[in-house]
C-alpha cells in the first residue's frame, strides 16, 4: 500500500492545516490521492490526526493571542495633567479666603514613575485686601500661588508615603506695609496613607501667613476617602492648626463628590471651632463683619485633564 501519510517529518504546518480542512469539509482529499480508495479505516485515521492537529494550533495561537492580549503596556516616564475649576466660597483649613465669596482656581502637576513631583496652584483670594485697616495703607495681593514638590513612595503593599514642600506665594502683596511679616508662607510635610486614609503633618518654616513671629507652626490633618462606587465619593475631614505665639484651632470637613469622566463636582461642609475656642470671631476688617470661620455649605466643580 502507497503511504500516504506526509512522507517528510518536516511537512509544513500550513499543509497540515490545509489537508485537514479539506477533510473536514468532507472532500475526499486523502482517500482519493493517497489511499485510492481501498481502506477507509486508514482515511478515518488520517482524518482523526489531522483534526486533532488542527484543534491544536487553533488552540495554541488563540492562547498565544490572548496572553498578548493581556501584556501590560508599558508605564509611562512621566504625566501631565492639569485641572480647573471654580468654588462657591474658597476655604483654607477652615477659614474662607474670599469673604464667603467665589474663586476661580486651577493647577498643573508633572509626576516623575520614580515617585518625583513637581506641581503649581492658582486661586483668587480677597483676605489680603480685606486686611486692610482704615486709615492705614491700602493692602493688595488678588493671587494665591502655590508651587510645590516632593516624593511618593510605598513602604509596603499598603502603606504609602509623601514628603516634600510647598511655597505660598501670595502674588504682588504688601502685606508687610501692615506687620512685620511677610504673608508668604513655606511648609514642609510629611503624609502617610494607608489604604484611603491619608493623615498629614505641616511645618512652617517661616512665619505662617503674617503672623510675626510665627515659624515652627503646625497642621495636622486626618482625612477618609470612602469610595461609594459609580464615581461617588465621601470624605470626612479633621485638622488642627497651631498657631506659634498665638493658639490653636480645629477645622472639619464632610466632603460628598460625584466624578463625571474627569468632571467633579462637590458639596461640602466646611467649619472651624475658631469661636468657640477663642471666644471671638475669625473676621477682617473689609470683609463686612463676617464670621470667616463659622461653618457653612461650599459647593464646587473642577475638571480635570
Amino acid at each position: 500500500m502507497k503511504d500516504c501519510w506526509p512522507p517528510n517529518l518536516t511537512y509544513s504546518v500550513a499543509a497540515w492545516c490545509t489537508a485537514a480542512s479539506t477533510a473536514v469539509l468532507g472532500v475526499g482529499f486523502w482517500h482519493a490521492t493517497c489511499l485510492g480508495g481501498r481502506s477507509p479505516f486508514i482515511y478515518q485515521e488520517y482524518l482523526v490526526k489531522l483534526t486533532a492537529t488542527k484543534t491544536m494550533i487553533v488552540a495554541a495561537l488563540a492562547f498565544s493571542s490572548a496572553a498578548f492580549a493581556q501584556t501590560k503596556a508599558p508605564e509611562p516616564d512621566y504625566t501631565l495633567s492639569y485641572n480647573i475649576g471654580a468654588t462657591t466660597d474658597y476655604r483654607y483649613r477652615g477659614i474662607s479666603q474670599t469673604a464667603k465669596g467665589p474663586a476661580l482656581q486651577g493647577g498643573i502637576d508633572f509626576a516623575h514613575k520614580s515617585g518625583f513631583y513637581v506641581g503649581t496652584w492658582a486661586s483668587t483670594i480677597k483676605w489680603i485686601k480685606d486686611s486692610s485697616v482704615a486709615p492705614g495703607p491700602s493692602l493688595k495681593g488678588p493671587l494665591e500661588l502655590d508651587l510645590y514638590g516632593g516624593y511618593k513612595g510605598s513602604i509596603n503593599d499598603t502603606l504609602g508615603f509623601d514628603v516634600g514642600g510647598l511655597y505660598y506665594w501670595y502674588v504682588d502683596n504688601n502685606y508687610k506695609n501692615l506687620t512685620t511679616a511677610n504673608a508668604n508662607t513655606f511648609e514642609v510635610y510629611g503624609a502617610l496613607t494607608a489604604g484611603a486614609f491619608t493623615g498629614k503633618l505641616s511645618v512652617s518654616t517661616t512665619d505662617l501667613f503674617g503672623t510675626a513671629n510665627s515659624d515652627g507652626s503646625t497642621y495636622l490633618d486626618l482625612s477618609y476617602a470612602f469610595d461609594l462606587g459609580s464615581g461617588y465619593t465621601l470624605t470626612p475631614h479633621i485638622g488642627s492648626q497651631r498657631i506659634k505665639g498665638f493658639g490653636s484651632y480645629i477645622d472639619y470637613s464632610l466632603t460628598a463628590a460625584k466624578d463625571f469622566d474627569g468632571l467633579v463636582v462637590s458639596a461640602a461642609v466646611i467649619g472651624t471651632n475658631w469661636k468657640d475656642h477663642f471666644g471671638f470671631p475669625y473676621t477682617l476688617p473689609g470683609s463686612g463683619g463676617k464670621d470667616l470661620g463659622k461653618a457653612g455649605l461650599v459647593l464646587a466643580i473642577k475638571k480635570n485633564f
